[in-house]
């Protein structure tokens, strides 16, 4: 099977954007035409924290699951794990990445992974840009009337424009 950027049409795809944690995973939709970027949906899968880890992983693929037979996106992509503190969150979060790329890869979709630094470059155009800098910038792109409830739904947003950038220089790469 050809991979995703030579199977599409250039610059026409859908993309689930994915910022991974355990008690809260932001997702968004955007539908990419042309150069243009439009927000289908977004939001937040919300884990109780006093709940077995067992549980809340299973919450994240039951909800992932419905979003992705709701949306049909042609790709996920997903911002990698970036850690300087706290080893228990970092092994919970890793676990519960994994459980999302099982759900996206079982549901047939390509995935891409990001690191925070190219998400912030191809949103904003720094890598070093800081949260209000990337909120804005996505609330800017999209034409967001209303800025997302959390923090991670931005950023779910800003990896999913991220994705459809960088598959589309592929697809210009691969065109020549």
């Amino acid at each position: 099977m050809l991979p995703l950027w030579r199977r599409i049409t250039v610059l026409d795809m859908r993309i689930l954007g994915i910022d991974p944690g355990i008690a809260i995973v932001g997702w968004g939709v955007v539908e990419q035409k042309g150069n243009s970027f439009c927000p289908l949906d977004y939001g937040a899968i919300q884990t109780p924290a006093k709940m077995q880890i067992s549980y809340r992983l299973e919450m994240i693929y039951s909800q992932l699951n419905e979003i992705i037979d709701k949306y049909s996106p042609d790709m996920l992509a997903i911002e990698q794990l970036f850690w300087n503190t706290n080893q228990k969150t970092a092994i919970a979060v890793s676990q519960a990445r994994g459980v999302i790329l099982l759900c996206a890869r079982q549901k047939g979709l390509d995935i891409s992974e990001y690191t925070p630094l190219q998400v912030k470059q191809a949103v904003v155009g720094y890598g070093r840009a800081d949260k209000k800098q990337v909120i804005a910038m996505v609330s800017a792109l999209l034409r967001l009337k209303n800025l997302p409830k959390f923090d991670d739904t931005a950023d779910a947003l800003a990896v999913a424009l991220c994705g459809g950038h960088c598959a589309n220089s592929r697809l210009a790469f691969t065109s020549r």
